[in-house]
């Protein structure tokens, strides 16, 4: 795992299909994808040994095709399909498809979180027992 922090911008009117932004950003602990299809555009039909996935839709609706049934999922909609089920992204309208796919497999660490009351609080405990700071006064706002 890298240290620090990097960034990446998603483009989504790129010509390549998939972002790769786990490698853009050096992720290795899940995997990160920008997909985007034009219309009538869709995915190979796939599953996979151990990853689970989850499908953002950022744009557009993605009708998420399956072996039985197919889910229609409108922008800021999510679903979670297991390793084990075989599916198809498929763009059935005639606007742009943007969605961002995350894939893992293993147990989830939980919250290995630290949180601080301020900048200066060196000790920090469980992000359960810190509250939200107070949200920034409006004279601190930007345009």
């Amino acid at each position: 795992m890298e240290s620090g922090v990097s960034t990446a911008r998603l483009k989504p009117d790129a010509e390549e299909r998939f972002q790769l932004l786990r490698r853009d950003l050096g992720v290795t602990s899940f995997g990160l994808n920008l997909m985007a299809f034009g219309p009538g555009g869709r995915s190979r039909v796939h599953r996979h040994e151990r990853q689970e996935e989850v499908y953002l839709v950022l744009e557009g609706t993605l009708t998420l095709q399956l072996e039985d049934d197919e889910i229609d999922l409108g922008e800021g909609e999510l679903a979670r399909v297991a390793p084990e089920v075989r599916r198809q992204l498929v763009n059935r309208r005639r606007t742009p498809l943007v969605v961002l796919a995350m894939g893992g497999h293993g147990e989830h660490e939980g919250r290995d979180g630290h949180a601080y009351t301020s900048w200066e609080d060196q000790e920090g405990g469980s992000p359960r027992e810190i509250p939200f700071p107070e949200d920034l006064p409006e004279s601190e706002l930007r345009e």
